[in-house]
């Protein structure tokens, strides 16, 4: 379980992983080798799973994003063509669902065509019977930021 400080704690991480851990103490209000120990404890939990930098899709040239539902013809509860899915450059999330189709993977490519080229990818997996695409317009809000 976490506490209330571990709440606080992570989300000044989530805002920004880069905050000082003494920043985060006079945040929380406590010492700096204690919030240390904390977040060493959240990370060794599995709480904490890593630290990245998030970059402009736009900046590093890959404008279009896209959700595509793929079916598949597999056993229930059998995730190989989701492995297959989460291994293609492109892809970056696979989400195993329920409904008509087996998937739902979220794509960033730099146009139509890149998409194009990366569906005929998606449907030479050996399970894959169908795609279906939707291309985002315009994005309102995108973030990885648990509400704790």
């Amino acid at each position: 379980m976490i506490d209330d400080t571990d709440r606080e704690i992570l989300n000044i991480l989530q805002q920004n992983a880069r905050t000082s851990n003494a920043e985060i103490a006079r945040r929380v209000g406590k010492a700096p080798s204690a919030v240390l120990e904390r977040i060493r404890k959240l990370e060794r939990k599995g709480i904490i799973q890593g630290y990245e930098a998030r970059l402009s899709p736009k900046a590093a040239g890959l404008g279009l994003t896209s959700f595509t539902m793929v079916s598949a013809q597999e056993g229930v509860g059998t995730v190989e063509t989701g492995q297959a899915l989460a291994d293609i450059p492109g892809v970056l999330e696979v989400h195993y669902i329920a409904g008509s189709a087996a998937y739902l993977i979220k794509v960033r490519v730099s146009d139509t065509e890149q998409l194009a080229d990366l569906l005929k990818e998606v449907g030479q997996i050996p399970q894959v019977r169908d795609t279906n695409s939707t291309i985002v317009l315009r994005t309102m809000k995108e973030t990885a930021n648990l509400p704790l």
